[in-house]
């Protein structure tokens, strides 16, 4: 008798992530959350939505040999009181890819404290497919995800393992 292997993707809203962080008062080294997530998860793909901005190739080069699967969404550029603003929204690119490769996972894990991602965290419980929901900032999170708090793993408490030395 074959034994099945657990296929587990994590799907990754990385300005959440970024920012929500930074709210914390220190950077996120995205090479050892890679890592993190490969070996306390045993990850198998890696999905990173972000937004594409010229000029930060090396950026997006760098998370791409770490092994992300990096899934870009193109950003618009809007000023507000005379400051420019970037804006690349990967909600539903998100939602989108975890469903085109629902198929080839058995677990997944959604990296994000927002309230976008309910449907999906609400329809992956139901067919047994979600793992967890990586948040954040603890203390930052929207409330249409407390019901599946059994769930969340808060990484603001992880800056020493996965923060930028």
């Amino acid at each position: 008798m074959s034994e099945t292997i657990l296929k587990i993707y994590a799907f990754i809203d990385s300005q959440n992530l970024n920012l929500a962080i930074q709210e914390c008062g220190w950077k996120l080294d995205f090479g050892r959350f890679y890592v993190y997530l490969k070996d306390k998860y045993k990850v198998s793909k890696v999905f990173l939505f972000i937004g594409y901005v010229a000029g930060n190739e090396a950026l997006y080069t760098f998370l791409q040999k770490a092994g992300y699967i990096i899934v870009f969404k193109p950003t618009l550029e809007y000023i507000k009181k005379t400051r420019i603003y970037t804006k690349g929204n990967v909600d539903a690119e998100l939602v989108l890819h975890a469903m085109i490769e629902y198929p080839n996972y058995n677990k997944a894990i959604i990296v994000s404290g927002d309230g976008d991602f309910h449907c999906l965290v609400e329809y992956l419980e139901k067919q047994g497919k979600l793992l967890n929901i990586v948040i954040p900032n603890s203390r930052k999170y929207s409330a249409l995800l407390r019901k599946y708090q059994k769930y969340f793993v808060y990484l603001d408490k992880l800056s020493k393992k996965l923060g930028i030395k």
